[in-house]
């Protein structure tokens, strides 16, 4: 099952979240359930990762490699990720989280430069 939700940042456009509970279903109910909820952000190469959320579940499914503009929940860090981009430990156009990563879904917003503008630290919402 498909779920839109959105994250809010301040200054900066909404982003849309296309959760799909297909490969980590756990994972996405928990998100859900947790919903909403505000949280600081950290910047790695092109990923946006939160600090710790109210999500928390363990591996589910996890993938060592994602795609360009997947979402994902980090287990370790209690986090979600947003992969608009390579990271610093990314080889030969692969995408590599820093551990592997529960996907949750895809960001579908048509404008995803807002990802670059958003600063680190930025407190974001998470909303149905």
């Amino acid at each position: 099952m498909k779920n839109k939700i959105t994250l809010e940042i301040p200054k900066l456009n909404n982003i849309i979240l296309e959760l799909d509970d297909k490969t980590s279903p756990k994972t996405v109910k928990s998100l859900l359930d947790a919903l909403p909820f505000s949280v600081g952000v950290n910047l790695w190469g092109q990923e946006i990762y939160t600090n710790a959320t109210p999500v928390n579940v363990t591996v589910e499914n996890a993938k060592p490699v994602v795609e360009l503009n997947d979402v994902a929940y980090w287990p370790t860090g209690k986090a979600i990720c947003l992969f608009y981009g390579q990271t610093p430990i990314s080889k030969g156009g692969e995408i590599k989280p820093y551990s592997p990563v529960n996907v949750i879904g895809k960001i579908i917003n048509p404008d995803k430069s807002i990802l670059s503008k958003i600063k680190d630290g930025t407190i974001v919402s998470f909303k149905k």
